[in-house]
């Protein structure tokens, strides 16, 4: 199983699983913005040697600053992490719930941070002929069962779909906390009329989390941030360990900030080939999710034999990673996950499945 370690994006155990060397996958299996970072990151990893023996800014205090400015918010209200991960797992323990909503499905580490604090879960299932959105009968539904903090993902991750702000409003009206990780946000056009950061600054029970390495195709150095009160970021702050975030993560970051043109390339990309690839993949059969993120989830078509554990260990041994989004609570074994990424990347993956289709029919004549 590719995802032993409950992600996609895992080389090394294709690796070990497939015998091929890291760099001879196409990875489908995680969603990172495949024109890769900026040019000038290279430059900025080239000169971080003069650097390297210095201890890191434990305060994080020029990203902040220039955050501070984006969003015209306190510094006080923001906080940097290593990778939203962290940041999720912090603002959980700083809540501390008793009892804790998810969706279904859902990014994995929200109930993996419930758990750990010995909080209640409660999930709340999203179905495929409602296109996998949130209703707001099912969120009363929680609120009946005790619930105190809501964890939801906009775009969420695996569907794609962005959550409506009224009924994040609605839930925070309520008395509940929410913690809303827009960690794929910066894919949707006008994002920055969309983010709830600034709403999260001056509210006491709404963390908003953001990711700055999947869109800035970095994940290798681990960076994020998250936005709320200042009391609540106090209580984030008072459990992270020190020097979590590296002095090179730290300047690519700072970099990055307010690259309009990179921004504008991106979102140009993704509209026109996630467009190009969902029709290619309906033509195929697939029930494909509307999805307003750089990711597809994608029902597998009937005439297909295998399940998508099977596909996905089938497309590996090509060298093409998917991910079997079985593994989501509230998926069944007909369900995988595929990053949008260039044309031809794109359309080595088409050939592929067209291939595995092809194979399904041979033996079923056999």
């Amino acid at each position: 199983m590719l995802e032993r370690f409950g992600h996609g994006g895992d080389l090394t155990t294709a690796t070990e699983a497939f015998g091929r060397e890291s760099a001879h996958f196409l990875d489908f299996s995680s969603n990172m913005n495949p024109l890769g970072p900026p040019e000038y990151v290279g430059d900025i990893v080239q000169q971080y040697i003069q650097r390297i023996q210095a201890y890191p800014d434990p305060a994080s205090r020029m990203l902040k600053e220039l955050l501070s400015n984006l969003y015209g918010i306190d510094e006080k209200c923001l906080l940097i992490g290593n990778g939203a991960a962290e940041l999720i797992d912090l603002a959980v323990r700083a809540i501390a719930p008793e009892a804790a909503a998810v969706v279904s499905p859902c990014f994995s580490e929200y109930a993996d941070a419930v758990c750990k604090v010995g909080g209640r879960l409660h999930r709340i299932p999203l179905s495929a002929q409602s296109g996998f959105e949130l209703g707001q009968d099912q969120l009363q539904q929680a609120a009946q069962s005790g619930v105190g903090l809501y964890m939801l993902g906009s775009p969420n991750n695996p569907t794609g779909r962005l959550m409506d702000r009224k009924l994040i409003e609605q839930l925070l009206d309520s008395g509940a906390y929410v913690v809303l990780d827009e960690a794929f946000l910066d894919f949707v056009p006008g994002s920055e009329t969309l983010t709830m950061v600034a709403e999260a600054a001056r509210h006491s029970r709404l963390i908003v989390i953001r990711s700055m390495t999947k869109f800035y195709a970095v994940p290798g150095i681990r960076l994020g941030y998250a936005a709320a009160a200042p009391e609540l970021i106090a209580g984030m702050r008072s459990l992270q360990v020190p020097w979590s975030v590296n002095s090179l993560a730290q300047s690519i970051g700072e970099a990055v900030i307010g690259d309009m043109p990179f921004v504008s390339r991106t979102l140009a990309w993704l509209g026109e080939e996630r467009t190009w690839l969902a029709k290619k993949l309906t033509k195929l059969g697939f029930i494909v999710t509307p999805s307003d993120a750089n990711y597809l989830l994608l029902r597998l078509p009937e005439r297909m034999k295998l399940n998508a554990s099977g596909l996905q260990e089938a497309m590996g041994r090509t060298g093409v990673l998917i991910r079997d989004a079985s593994l989501f609570p509230g998926l069944d074994e007909r369900y995988i996950r595929v990053a949008v990424k260039l044309r031809e990347q794109n359309a080595s993956l088409l050939e592929r499945l067209t291939e595995m289709m092809a194979e399904g029919k041979e033996g079923e004549l056999a």
